[in-house]
């Protein structure tokens, strides 16, 4: 019987060989590129697992140059930007501990039911978590609108949304420092969408004074929360069109870019075996899929950049003019990146409440499923090091990529 060679798709990119984890994620200097940037992902209460991947960005030395967050994430980029390196992790922690609630110190009786192990017991106590969340909803982030909309005036802000966010300006405005924010000392930006054109936007400190209302507006997911008015214009939550602001990211001035994609989505995942399963996996593949897809083809579309400088560095001196050429040269560079994806991987008790279930053990345990991932994930040496060749865009995903 005749052998044949395995068939390797063309669009795959070949896998360089396994090496040797790094004794520690620390680094000791700053990997080469020109730009760490950070980018968060939408997903509510789940959002407490960025804050754990920053914790550990931060204990291995790598501060990002520019953050970009939709709705969730851009609290945390703004909690992150507005703050000194030193206590940037600490103020996130004072966020994600305020909005949350302990719920086993709250009993009588205790809190032994509450932190029962098992599937059934924690899909028991999140499902109540959640409930309350629904009910008293979540301390100095949103409250229930009382009366509640459908007995507001017709055209009134309060007949437009459940949960009123006025005291999240509050909260935002005692964890971050816009002056620092504002600064120019780390880029930031927030996806929104404007309510009456329909159009995605960004609010960029390259372009916008930013403000609490921008942080709030990303963050405005209805029914649930109301939009939020800034200039005349009213926006809600940039996850409506784009749960991730990667395309933001390298779409813009082409440079060297080492971007630590933050999902709390997952595009994988089983089948479902029940009506809960369907709402939970219908969820995260609408969070999820366009990270997915912006990767896949930005990663195409560059390495065709590069293919094009390539061959235009070989052509001859006559044909090296003219405005072809200069349309052509434009669309060209070899700008490098790595993409690293850190996903958040729901335990299968979270169900489809888990991005509005707020209690603080979830919280905690969100938080340190973060740490844990980027720690491991930066003991990769491939991770922080610039793609070689054509392949100018490298990818890593622990799940996938990673081994022990």
């Amino acid at each position: 019987m005749t052998a044949h060679p395995p068939i390797q798709r063309r669009d795959m990119a070949p896998r360089t060989a396994r090496r040797g984890l790094r004794k520690t994620a620390r680094c000791e200097t700053r990997p080469p590129f020109e730009t760490i940037a950070l980018v968060l992902q939408g997903g509510g209460a789940l959002g407490s697992y960025q804050a754990g991947v920053y914790d550990g960005l931060a204990e291995a030395n790598l501060h990002p140059d520019w953050v970009a967050g939709i709705s969730i994430g851009s609290i945390n980029a703004a909690i992150i930007a507005g703050n000194p390196p030193e206590r940037r992790a600490d103020r996130l922690r004072d966020f994600w501990q305020q909005i949350t609630t302990d719920y086993c110190s709250l009993l009588p009786f205790g809190g032994d039911v509450l932190e029962s192990e098992g599937d059934f017991a924690r899909a028991a106590t999140n499902q109540a978590s959640a409930f309350s969340a629904l009910l008293l909803g979540a301390p100095g982030f949103f409250e229930p609108r009382m009366p509640p909309p459908w007995l507001q005036p017709s055209g009134s802000m309060g007949a437009t949304s459940f949960f009123d966010t006025a005291k999240l300006k509050a909260t935002i405005e005692s964890l971050v420092d816009f002056d620092r924010l504002n600064s120019g000392e780390m880029r930031v930006s927030l996806g929104a969408v404007n309510v009456r054109s329909g159009n995605f936007v960004y609010f960029d400190t390259a372009t916008h004074v930013i403000r609490p209302e921008h942080v709030m507006a990303s963050g405005a997911l209805p029914p649930g929360l109301p939009a939020i008015e800034i200039d005349g214009e009213h926006y809600w939550d940039g996850g409506l069109v784009s749960n991730t602001p990667l395309s933001w990211i390298v779409d813009d001035i082409p440079r060297d870019t080492l971007v630590f994609q933050v999902d709390l989505w997952s595009s994988r995942g089983k089948f479902p075996r029940s009506l809960a399963d369907t709402f939970t996996r219908e969820k995260e593949i609408r969070y999820s899929s366009r990270t997915r897809t912006v990767t896949d083809r930005f990663r195409h579309a560059q390495r065709m950049r590069n293919a094009l400088a390539c061959l235009l560095d070989n052509l001859p001196e006559n044909l090296k003019s003219g405005p072809e050429m200069d349309l052509l040269q434009a669309e060209a560079n070899r700008k490098v990146y790595n993409i690293i994806h850190l996903i958040y991987r729901s335990r299968v008790y979270e169900g489809d409440s888990k991005d509005y279930e707020f209690s603080r053990r979830s919280m905690e345990e969100r938080w340190r499923a973060g740490y844990n991932d980027t720690l491991r994930t930066l003991r990769h040496p491939e991770v922080l090091e610039r793609p070689q060749g054509l392949e100018s865009v490298f990818t890593f995903d622990l799940a996938v990529d990673g081994r022990e």
